[in-house]
């Protein structure tokens, strides 16, 4: 057992690192909002939405981080009892509009992205109750929740919700935590990379074709025209949501929602290359403030999966086009970054909280 000093020394090193971390997913933040800003100006565009999706992130952040102190079960649960809410009354035409918070009815990446965000949260709760009866229905509660995709007929969102799902179980047996936090962001540029060379038609010409097949035609367009406009105007981009207004193939949709499906390649194209490191920055601060957290590597790492799969479904979608989606990101990550309000004794610490350090289970 570590001696009353030593411990001390280890807590307040945590505690730095702790801080380095909120430094740098706030700076992060602060940066996406400032650039929208100067990228608006220079082109012309609407910066509303971009401070929109900032604002939503940093207030679901504040929000998990003060509940995620108090009640973090608790919290958690609740959150994965909204999204899936959301999401089914999403899927159900005016009823949805009725009930759901910036969530157009019928909107499959937001519906998407809710079941995985829901997902994420109730492993979050299963990982850290305490009670073997609790914890059990927690899984459950996971379980119905990819259930539910199918039936809503989200085959995606059934194998990203139990793909977080099966990382959570995983995650009970895994001491380092950095080094899976390290694959899920290798994951994520892997994705984003595919996009990139799908949108440059760079990849083999099976290959490019079989994804083509699965992303659509007019998908694809979407991301050429996102790509060309970059390569047009790579420091500013061509101003925020100026994307539907200059692109031919969002022209041609008969549904024009001004989005090239795609948030890396929108970023590019609205915002330039500023704008994407500014993107990758964000996720990449999240990652890392989960690294550095004082939660259990179980929470830490279902989260981390969950921001990942999401990552992974705006790379190739509109997912963060959605407010309730980007306060529900920033609020998972506020639960799985969250300090006890009051330490715990040591004999006794609490599941949800790793007191030990941040690389241990």
């Amino acid at each position: 057992m570590a001696a009353p000093a030593e411990r001390s020394v280890l807590t307040e090193a945590a505690r730095d690192r702790g801080r380095a971390a909120d430094v740098l997913a706030a700076g992060a933040l602060g940066g996406c909002a400032a650039w929208a800003l100067i990228s608006a100006a220079a082109g012309g565009g609407r910066p509303e939405g971009v401070l929109l999706a900032v604002l939503a992130v940093a207030s679901g952040y504040v929000c998990g981080r003060i509940c995620g102190s108090l009640v973090p079960v608790a919290t958690a649960t609740a959150m994965a009892l909204v999204g899936l809410a959301g999401a089914v009354a999403s899927s159900q035409g005016a009823f949805g509009a009725a009930v759901t918070v910036a969530t157009p009815p019928g909107d499959a990446g937001a519906v998407t992205a809710l079941l995985v965000l829901a997902a994420g949260a109730a492993c979050c709760a299963a990982s850290a109750a305490r009670r073997p009866r609790t914890r059990s229905a927690l899984w459950v509660l996971a379980l119905v929740i990819a259930g539910v995709a199918i039936l809503l007929g989200s085959v995606v969102g059934f194998l990203a919700t139990l793909g977080v799902l099966l990382c959570s179980l995983a995650a009970a047996r895994t001491r380092r935590r950095a080094v899976a936090l390290a694959g899920f962001a290798l994951l994520t540029a892997v994705v984003v990379g595919t996009g990139w060379a799908v949108a440059e038609q760079a990849l083999p010409e099976g290959l490019s074709a079989s994804l083509e097949g699965q992303l659509t035609q007019h998908r694809v367009r979407l991301w050429q025209d996102a790509a060309a406009l970059a390569k047009e105007h790579p420091l500013l981009g061509v101003g925020p949501d100026r994307f539907g207004d200059l692109s031919a193939a969002a022209a041609q949709s008969p549904v024009n929602d001004g989005k090239p499906h795609s948030a890396p390649l929108q970023q590019a194209a609205e915002q330039g290359a500023v704008g994407v490191a500014l993107l990758g920055a964000v996720y990449g601060g999240l990652l890392f403030a989960l690294g550095r957290s004082r939660c259990s590597t179980p929470v830490v790492l279902t989260a981390g999966a969950a921001l990942t799969a999401l990552a992974a479904l705006a790379s190739v979608g509109n997912a963060l086009s959605f407010t309730s989606v980007t306060a529900g990101a920033g609020l998972l990550a506020g639960l799985a970054t969250a300090r006890p309000a009051v330490a715990p004794p040591p004999a006794a610490p609490a599941v949800w909280q790793d007191t030990a350090g941040p690389t241990r289970a």
